[in-house]
């Protein structure tokens, strides 16, 4: 097993956990099995407490694990499925460690930081490694981790000794460092300055840990001579110093290390014999699909109503499932985030700017989406842009949250249920459609809600999501399984009343009493679902529910039903434009031919009428 930590100097939030990605990327595009761990050195247990505002998103794995968002970044550059374990807090290893003592494990020993929680960390990240994480079930030949934080944080030192002890416990050549660092460059001079990252490394050293590989983060590109400094003064190699810029999209972040050699250094470093020597279909898919984000120019409007807009973490994942499902339909998205707040009546006294602006933004939409959340603050304004959407024909999606809105919406305006409500929102009222599940256990926060993977069967075949599902597949799809993270559910009491007006409820859970899809007649688009498909999101393979809004928003769902849910050859990620051409262009450039058009006007002219 081969070991790379990816620690991080001078500020945090310097890209570490993209740059984990993108390596990992890279290994595994030559044929190697890559896991992925990523440390936090705060107290909880895990992230399942945090307000949004906090750490961003809360990521749930399949096991029902709530974790940092930076899992979602390893799931969705490496294609694999990640377990809680994966993620590392302080307050695990604490616990792991207080519990063996209670046990007596230690034999009476004075247990200490060193060697005790130092060793649980050690054994910790060498049992997880080995955990497939793919989907053949094989082990890992290879684990990067993450330490989040900065280098200097009292609360990472626990973690920083035990990696300078964890080089020596599994060899030299079968571990590395890599640091990453800020290279700022001040306004006033319009230098790029070392100083912070020669810091940085000198402290990193000073704790036993010697960076094999600097990664200078930096808005603009780093220059040799900027390059040979922090090699001289930081005792690493030129070659061994690379940069990353701020880039027009994560997707060249691969590309971008590919292209300084850090695939052929960690090759030789650490004695890999690849399978594959050079990357080849996944390098080409990611070039693709960095190409086509920088080159859109159609657009597609989405506005999102939320709670935590005011920080863009907070809803990370649904931004990628928006992003992956626009790039595959050849749109660039521009997404605007409105605060439902701001939509609700009382905003108009409060604040009148605000409330124009944020029905100025929804009525220039061409789609919606409410995304999941919790508490009463701002529903009322979800409520009304669902009633927006719905009496409109704008394409719609509501996921979690966002579909218990539709169902609260659509009680009270379709079936005169004036009251309706959650009992989340509204403990008193006499048409509670939303209620909660009768295992949540109120009497304690973490990890009780209904969380984790679970199977949704399709109760019909007349379903629009199934089609959706199906995409790419010639399989009958029976079920979906999709991650959750939830306490309330769809009052099953009242589902026949609401399907009689023609709201559907189109998947079900296996046991048949939980409500997970709902469709609505005679609408373009107006879908719910109780699970969170952001969670499985790819950028090769964007997620169904969100692939649909897209479709629908720009115009293509028709089609895209019409043709049985198949998109032209050219939009996959492996066309190669220097392969043979596909018989449809073959026959359009044969048709231009006899216009009389040269090839590169009857490639222009195809184009435009395709597109």
């Amino acid at each position: 097993m081969k070991y790379l930590l990816v620690s991080g100097g001078v500020i945090s939030g310097v890209g570490k956990g993209v740059i984990t990605s993108s390596i990992g990327t890279l290994l595994k595009s030559v044929g190697l099995k890559v896991t992925a761990i990523k440390i936090d050195p705060y107290l909880n247990i895990d992230a399942g407490t945090f307000s949004p505002y906090e750490h961003g998103e809360v990521f749930v794995l399949d096991d029902g694990g709530e974790v940092d968002l930076d899992l979602g970044n390893y799931e969705r550059f490496l294609d694999v499925t990640l377990h809680r374990d994966n993620n590392i807090t302080t307050g695990k290893i604490y616990q792991h460690v207080i519990q063996k003592e209670r046990k007596g494990d230690y034999l009476g020993k004075t247990v200490q930081v060193v060697p005790h929680v130092t060793d649980a960390i050690q054994e910790w990240v060498q049992r997880v490694a080995r955990i497939p994480v793919g989907k053949n079930d094989e082990t890992p030949d290879i684990c990067v981790i993450e330490l989040g934080g900065t280098i200097g944080d009292i609360e990472g030192m626990p973690f920083v000794e035990a990696f300078r002890q964890f080089q020596f416990r599994v060899g030299h050549q079968n571990f590395t460092n890599i640091h990453v660092s800020l290279v700022p460059q001040p306004s006033s001079t319009g230098e790029q300055k070392t100083k912070p990252t020669q810091n940085s490394v000198r402290q990193l050293r000073g704790l036993g840990l010697s960076p094999d590989v600097i990664v200078c983060r930096s808005k603009n590109p780093v220059s040799d001579s900027v390059k040979e400094k922090v090699s001289n003064f930081c005792h690493v190699p030129p070659d061994q110093v690379l940069g990353v810029q701020d880039c027009s999209s994560i997707y060249r972040v691969p590309l971008l290390l590919e292209q300084q050699g850090i695939l052929q250094f960690l090759v030789k470093r650490l004695a890999i014999s690849p399978p594959s020597p050079q990357p080849k279909i996944t390098l080409h898919q990611w070039k693709n699909l960095a190409d086509r984000y920088d080159s859109h120019s159609k657009e597609v409007r989405i506005v999102l109503v939320g709670k935590y807009t005011k920080l863009e973490d907070a809803y990370t994942s649904v931004i990628k499932a928006l992003k992956h499902a626009s790039l595959l339909c050849r749109h660039r998205l521009v997404l605007a985030c409105v605060e439902a707040d701001d939509l609700e009546g009382d905003s108009l006294q409060k604040n009148p700017p605000k409330y124009f602006e944020a029905w100025k933004l929804l009525s220039e939409a061409q789609g919606l989406i409410v995304p999941g959340g919790f508490g009463t603050r701002g529903t009322e304004g979800m409520v009304v842009a669902a009633k927006f959407a719905r009496e409109r024909k704008l394409p719609f999606l509501g996921v979690c949250l966002g579909m218990q809105i539709a169902v609260i919406e659509f009680a009270r305006n379709v079936l005169g249920l004036k009251d309706a409500n959650s009992t989340e929102f509204d403990p008193s009222t006499t048409n509670p459609v939303v209620i909660e599940m009768p295992e949540h256990n109120p009497g304690q926060m973490g990890a009780t809600m209904r969380l984790g993977k679970r199977k949704t069967l399709f109760k019909t075949n007349d379903s629009l999501l199934k089609k959706l599902y199906q995409f790419g597949s010639t399989s009958d799809y029976k079920f979906v399984e999709e991650r959750h993270r939830h306490r309330y559910e769809i009052n099953p009491n009242m589902i026949t009343e609401i399907e009689k007006k023609g709201m559907i409820f189109v998947g079900h859970s296996t046991d048949n009493k939980r409500m997970e899809i709902m469709e609505l007649k005679d609408h373009p688009y107006y879908v719910g679902v109780q699970y969170h498909p952001e969670y499985l999101t790819r950028p090769i393979t964007p997620s169904a529910p969100y692939l649909g809004l897209i479709l629908a928003s720009s115009g293509k769902l028709s089609r895209f039903l019409t043709r049985g849910c198949q998109l032209s050859p050219h939009t996959s990620y492996d066309y190669n434009p220097d392969d043979e051409l596909d018989d449809e262009v073959t026959q359009a450039f044969s048709r231009f031919g006899n216009l009389g058009l040269k090839e590169s006007e009857a490639d222009s002219v195809f184009i435009e009428k395709t597109d």
